[in-house]
């Protein structure tokens, strides 16, 4: 839920005869006022950004997404759709005339809805039975590409069809059991509202682009013979017309994607991995190019051992740029399209999460700081000006924890990475319980962006630690790669390294320490517990600990048999990485298990095996299921929910604190 912690909060501020009432502490129903942007898309001319705000309804207990525009001078912000079901995906038409998206009104699936910007209702213009994952105007403004999922079987039937499963890889988070289901690309005419077929066969293409005279596309697929055992993709060409055959370009066998065009059609941009391996879990892409004929490719930010996204050209083609991940930054970088030095055009104690070239080779992004949630700014001479201001009231009506950064030693002398949240107003000279939140990935870091979790923690009165532990990026791929093959070594040496600077340095309590993580955050959590009993209180969201039991029940056989190799020939490796289940006996931390009850990334299996055992030998447990939800918790009463368990758990361990609602369901 990295995107969901960046999320932007509005408040009402409220006042009293004229007069601001006092700035007061974060609470976890501050959820339910918890609006995000996202998807910034600037006019052809210049003059506009259109984006999505997604906002709460408490009563319904669900999140809806509108259109929002703003001003380039930042003066005029205007909501555009209303709709109950939701818009997503908006886009310019190439004259700026209309404004298209995707919304699911008046269907059961999602269609591409146009509107003109100079008035009028929106109109739907597709009526697709398959599912639309992505589409792109042509350049005259005459055609879309659509991406589109195979129609599913929607007969109906008293008795659901069992599933029939013959698929190497056959399950995955949200999608549910895989089927044989295909996504292909068609072209689709404005005006006669022809759909034609572009591709077929038994693969799947994404990421498609057009060149800029409209007589190509470019496109992602993974077309080896069998694309469940790896996680290569290619970059191809095709013709923009029915019956066309697609060109392969690249031939990588790690993953290329995320294709972009140079403004006169010659090359195209892109991102290419570092490692040619199968499976890609610790690894980092660089920014590539190759002729759009054809030929070998050009990687241009080898050297910085740096992950890049979010390419983007300049309005002449002399340039890209992109967003670097850098020690707890995320920072906007430029590069010359024919190689050399990477510039920084803005960095700082602040996270980039989306980019895109402005007029006069400005750029147009997402911006987030610690005690700042993200918004839209224009970057102009290397400085951020904001243009949106949806969390103003509610920024100038909460004490945010203050946040620094600070570098530990491990004990085997690796310098680590990590930001510490301290509450508002508290004494830095004062010991204050202390909670080390660690982050998932493992391969993503904790960065000076707005983070909501840790800050709701550290307005009920901890410290509030992320760890870059390593498998984290932003320090390079060894960092990166250190823990392959070796999960819950390192990283915990890492934590345990972040805690004893702390206790030295007088920050934390060292009889109140607290842990809790999501995902690997939440494995590394059952490792931490069951390395050492420093840990008083624990909340692990979404773990694992006897790893030999994932084995075909999650969705990483690709990693396990890649890294790991298989169980019946590797059991020593997996049962080296489920130390926290086969050594429970030694856990002495009151736990608490939280997980989503559809799971299919880390199942519920894992916290139900951990918990179990903690019960077992009477250590202080609890176990929290979310119904219907999958690894990334998303109905809003859930999150409340869960933020108030996290604060009512460390509060009972670690303050003698307890809610009465912890209370009554854990007696």
């Amino acid at each position: 839920m990295k995107n969901f912690f960046l999320m932007v909060l509005t408040l009402t501020c409220v006042t009293t005869f004229g007069q601001p009432v006092a700035k007061r502490n974060l609470r976890p129903s501050d959820i339910y006022r918890l609006k995000a942007i996202g998807d910034p898309r600037t006019s052809p001319d210049g003059k506009w950004i259109c984006y999505t705000l997604t906002s709460t309804d408490s009563a319904k207990d669900k999140r809806n997404t509108d259109l929002w525009m703003v001003s380039w001078d930042g003066q005029q912000t205007i909501q555009l759709t209303y709709g109950p079901d939701g818009e997503s995906s908006p886009r310019w038409s190439p004259d700026g005339k209309y404004l298209s998206f995707t919304s699911s009104r008046q269907d059961k699936r999602s269609q591409v809805w146009i509107m003109d910007r100079r008035g009028g209702e929106a109109r739907k213009v597709t009526d697709l039975q398959g599912g639309l994952n992505e589409y792109a105007w042509s350049p005259d403004g005459l055609r879309l590409v659509l991406s589109i999922q195979d129609v599913p079987d929607t007969s109906k039937t008293k008795t659901p069809k069992p599933y029939v499963i013959d698929r190497f890889q056959y399950k995955q988070d949200v999608q549910g059991y895989l089927s044989k289901q295909r996504t292909h690309l068609y072209l689709f005419d404005l005006n006669s509202k022809k759909l034609d077929t572009l591709t077929r066969g038994d693969f799947n293409e994404g990421s498609p682009a057009w060149s800029p005279d409209g007589k190509q596309i470019v496109f992602v697929s993974n077309r080896s013979t069998d694309p469940d055992r790896n996680e290569n993709s290619d970059l191809w060409l095709i013709d923009a017309h029915p019956g066309a055959q697609p060109k392969q370009l690249t031939t990588w066998t790690g993953p290329d994607s995320n294709p972009r065009w140079s403004p006169d059609g010659k090359s195209i941009a892109y991102l290419q991995s570092t490692s040619p391996e199968k499976y890609m879990m610790y690894d980092q892409n660089m920014l590539a190019i190759i002729p759009a004929t054809g030929g070998t490719p050009r990687i241009l930010t080898r050297s910085l051992d740096r992950p890049v996204s979010n390419l983007t050209w300049d309005k002449e083609g002399q340039s890209i740029s992109f967003l670097v991940s850098d020690d707890r930054q995320r920072y906007i970088g430029r590069m010359p399209a024919t190689g050399g030095t990477v510039t920084k055009v803005v960095g700082g104690e602040r996270s980039f999460v989306s980019l895109e070239v402005g007029p006069s080779n400005t750029h147009v992004a997402l911006m987030s700081e610690p005690q700042l949630p993200a918004e839209i700014y224009v970057i102009e001479n290397s400085t951020p000006r904001r243009l949106t201001k949806h969390q103003e009231e509610f920024v100038n009506s909460i004490s945010f924890a203050t946040v620094e950064g600070f570098t530990s030693k491990s004990k085997d002398g690796t310098l680590v990475s990590n930001i510490l949240l301290r509450p508002a107003g508290a004494s830095e000279g004062k010991k204050l319980p202390t909670v080390f939140y660690i982050h998932g990935g493992p391969v993503g870091q904790d960065e000076f962006g707005f983070d909501l979790t840790r800050q709701m923690i550290a307005a009920a009165g901890y410290n509030v630690v992320g760890v870059n532990y390593r498998g984290s990026d932003g320090r390079g791929l060894e960092f990166c790669k250190a823990i392959y093959a070796d999960w819950g070594n390192k990283e915990v040496m890492d934590i345990h390294g972040a805690v004893d600077y702390l206790v030295n340095k007088g920050v934390a309590d060292p009889d109140r320490l607290g842990i809790a993580g999501w995902s690997y955050g939440g494995i590394l959590t059952d490792y931490s517990i069951a390395t050492d009993t420093r840990f008083k209180a624990a909340a692990s969201g979404a773990g694992s600990a006897l790893q030999l039991s994932l084995y075909g029940h999650d969705q990483y056989v690709n990693q396990y048999e890649n890294e790991l190799g298989v169980p019946w020939k590797n059991l020593d490796k997996y049962l080296k990485l489920s130390y926290p289940f086969l050594k429970a006996d030694k856990i002495k931390t009151p736990t608490l298990f939280l997980v989503g009850e559809k799971d299919f990334n880390v199942p519920a299996l894992g916290s139900e095996q951990m918990y179990q055992a903690l019960r077992s030998q009477n250590i202080p447990t609890g176990l929290v299921i979310y119904p219907g939800q999958f690894h990334g918790i998303s109905t809003p009463s859930y999150l409340v929910d869960r933020l108030d368990r996290y604060v009512g758990w460390f509060d009972k361990y670690l303050k003698g604190i307890t809610p009465v609602k912890i209370d009554k369901e854990m007696r």
